[in-house]
Formats: C-alpha cells, structure tokens, sequence
C-alpha cells in the first residue's frame, strides 16, 4: 500500500461509512482493484480507517453524544453487547470475509433488495415513534451483528431494525450513528493491538527480547499511511454526513437499495471480466 492508495481508501471510508451501502464491502472491493487485498496493512487498514469517519461523527454530533442521560448510554450498551459477543466468537471467520470481494458483492445485492423491502413496509405504517425503548435498543444490536460480514453494512442493518419496529426515519439514523462508535473503537483498538503486538516477542525464563520482523522505515510508513487514511476519512465524513441528512429530510432509502443492487452486480461483471481481480495498479 502506498500514499495514493491510503487517501484514496480514506476518501471511499469517510463517503460512505455512514450511508446504508457498506463502506467496508467498498473499501474491499477498491483494494482488490488496486490488487493490495492480501496485504496484512490493507486488512489493518480497512477497520482503522473507520475510526477517522466515526471521530466525525462526534464531532459534528458532540452536545447529543456527550450529554445525554444514563438511559441514552444504557441503551447503547444493550446494542452494542450482542456483535460484541459475535465480533469474538466469529473473530477468525471475518478475516476470510476480508479477503473475498464476491461475498461483499452479493451481500452489496442482497442488502439492496432487503433495504427496498424494509422501505416499502416501512412507508405504510403511518404512526412513526421518535423513542426507542431497551427491546427495541437490543434487538436493533442483534441485527448489527449482521454486519460482521462486509457487504451487508453495519449501517444499513441497524436504520432497517429501526424502520421496521416504526422507529422515525431521523431518530434510526442517528442511533445508527451513536452505535457506530463503540463497536468501531473497539473493533479499531482489538485490530491494531493484536498487529502490533506480533512485534513483540516475550522470552521466559530469559528477559524479553524485542522482534522487529520489519523494518523501521516500513513500520514508521505503515503508520502514517494508517494516520493519513484517518485525516482524509474524517474529513470526507464530515461532508458525507451533511449531505446524507439533507437528502433525507426530502427523500427515502430506495435509492441506495437500488445502488447497492446495481454496484454488487457491476463488480460480479467486472470480476469476471477482468480476472484476475489486481490488474489495476495505482
């Protein structure tokens, strides 16, 4: 991975972390055009990154994340508990996930039909509830935990149990966001924590013995492709995210159930068209 590609991914996680369309599954998908998939710092990469697009969020929303009733973090503790739980059952299965853009493609597809789904049924229950209560908050968690697997969206999966317990457009989007910020901190801290202690090597009964098994140029670069890729995502979030609240004060979710389904297929094409995925080079 080089400078280039890390501002180009940054960009791609900072407009789309927030919209219902998986900004991993996209981030996988370009990294597999570029042909760096198989790299370990891609795969760090792509769940560090989140953490740039994520910091814009509280940014923009600080007074309603920061100061809020024990209730507001008691129901984002309840959400968060059960990908928790399967984020460290499943921690070795989403490492393959990472690795294959077919799956991300057809989840990008299957995601869409569900998303124009959920917007029909949506759209014909006329009373809408600006609360949500602890069953609601919980099981809106359990579909979070559908995202473990790229292409579905962490964000499209937690707006749709919104939409479908009658939950107010507005209110679903915003809890998506809340939620987006202890599972991708954490997720971010357990990813580059179980990286870099690779780095080191404990030797018993002898003292500790410090490992290097690269070198300090190339893990200093690792480290400011991982910063660069966070500036970039945290400002292109900052856009994504105006935008996104203003399409919607006028408009539904269709539109990216109709992208997702679009995208996923154009990639199946582009796959097997251009075999194999890494001929682009960038």
């Amino acid at each position: 991975m080089n400078y280039i590609q890390s501002i180009l991914l940054g960009i791609i996680e900072g407009l789309t972390e927030f919209f219902p369309i998986s900004s991993t599954g996209h981030m996988i998908l370009a990294a597999s055009i570029m042909g760096i998939l198989d790299k370990t710092i891609t795969k760090l990469f792509l769940i560090s990154v989140q953490f740039g697009a994520v910091f814009s969020m509280v940014f923009l929303y600080r007074k309603k994340f920061f100061f809020q009733k024990a209730d507001f973090y008691l129901k984002i503790f309840l959400a968060s508990f059960p990908i928790g739980i399967f984020g460290f059952l499943l921690n070795s299965r989403t490492n393959l996930f990472l690795g294959n853009p077919l799956i991300v493609a057809f989840f990008l597809i299957i995601g869409g039909i569900i998303l124009l789904k959920v917007e029909n049924v949506y759209g014909k229950n006329l009373d809408k509830s600006n609360h949500i209560n602890y069953f609601q908050a919980f099981i809106i968690g359990l579909c979070q935990c559908m995202a473990i697997i790229p292409g579905v969206s962490r964000s499209a999966a937690t707006i749709a149990a919104c939409m479908l317990q009658n939950i107010h457009r507005i209110k679903a989007i915003e809890f998506s966001f809340f939620l987006s910020v202890p599972v991708i901190v954490i997720a971010t801290c357990k990813k580059l924590f179980d990286y870099y202690f690779q780095l080191i090597y404990f030797s018993f009964p002898c003292n500790f013995r410090l490992i290097i098994p690269i070198g300090k140029e190339l893990l200093l670069q690792e480290i400011q492709l991982l910063i660069i890729g966070n500036i970039v995502a945290f400002i292109t979030g900052i856009l994504s995210i105006k935008c996104f609240m203003a399409y919607l004060k006028r408009n539904n979710f269709k539109l990216f159930g109709y992208y997702r389904i679009i995208f996923g297929l154009l990639f199946i094409v582009i796959h097997y068209v251009f075999q194999p995925i890494g001929k682009f080079k960038f």
